[in-house]
């Protein structure tokens, strides 16, 4: 599933061309992905003018001057397509701007989303209502952190899953952070002392940072607009990779519980 990076770099790469253009065709290709698009959604966009785009946890947002906001999701396999050179069977929304460009919102399993929200009212919007901080904003911070763990006995990486202790972190980036940390993923959340607080929200900050340079991972169907892939897999320290060695000497272990696989060394991560 694309993650936070994964998601801000796809923002990123819509920016350039969507951002201070009208969007002046929509067509969607079938009535719906996980849920109903809306079913207004080609009179609400057509003749809308993109005024900025950004991202909240593991969504994109698409603001216009029409004081609405388009919300998306790529669940597991959805990504958006610049200028493609042909329609494939799984665009299922096509919009086009007043500089001719083409964008495809492209999803074989069907398991993302989008709506229209009036921007107004996005924070208290269902999905966003009870998320935590954006892990690379101020706000997170390692008293912030702390209080989500005090006197905690769910596991370190469950918590951070948690899109109520912090937004928009998922599987591979949390068990990237805890290596990084130090942190053994199914270590209680109250047992760890206020010392390694900071140094692991260092680390899921320099994971996610380090994730957007190099445009993502590659996982499943995932690639950036412009069709290239992401690269941070080849900078995985734990994750998927069970029966390599870590830096430490040590075999890099695979655990899974509900349904998750967890990556870790046993050696370096206390």
């Amino acid at each position: 599933m694309p993650e936070l990076p994964e998601v801000e770099t796809t923002v990123r790469g819509l920016r350039p061309v969507l951002e201070g253009r009208r969007i002046v065709g929509v067509r969607a290709n079938r009535p719906d992905l996980r849920r109903a698009m809306p079913v207004d959604l080609g009179q609400r966009l057509t003749g809308a003018r993109v005024t900025s785009l950004g991202r909240r946890a593991k969504y994109g947002l698409i603001d216009t001057d029409r004081g609405d906001t388009f919300v998306f999701h790529l669940g597991m396999s959805g990504r958006w397509r610049v200028d493609p050179s042909e329609d494939l069977i799984h665009d299922h929304l096509v919009l086009e701007t007043d500089e001719g460009r083409r964008l495809a919102l492209n999803d074989p399993r069907r398991f993302g989303s989008v709506d229209l929200v009036p921007t107004a009212d996005i924070a208290k919007w269902g999905p966003f209502a009870a998320l935590g901080p954006e892990p690379l904003d101020e706000d997170f911070t390692p008293a912030h952190l702390a209080a989500a763990f005090a006197d905690r006995i769910s596991p370190v990486k469950a918590l951070l899953l948690d899109q109520r202790t912090v937004a928009g972190l998922g599987n591979i980036y949390v068990c990237e952070a805890l290596h990084m940390a130090g942190i053994a993923p199914n270590r209680a959340g109250g047992r760890i002392a206020t010392r390694r607080i900071a140094p692991l929200v260092a680390a899921i900050r320099d994971v996610l940072v380090a994730a957007i340079e190099a445009g993502g991972s590659t996982l499943r169907d995932y690639a950036r607009p412009d069709g290239e892939l992401g690269y941070f897999s080849k900078q995985w320290r734990v994750y998927g990779r069970e029966g390599e060695l870590c830096g430490c000497g040590t075999v890099i272990r695979r655990r899974v519980e509900g349904g998750r696989s967890t990556f870790f060394c046993p050696q370096c991560q206390r």
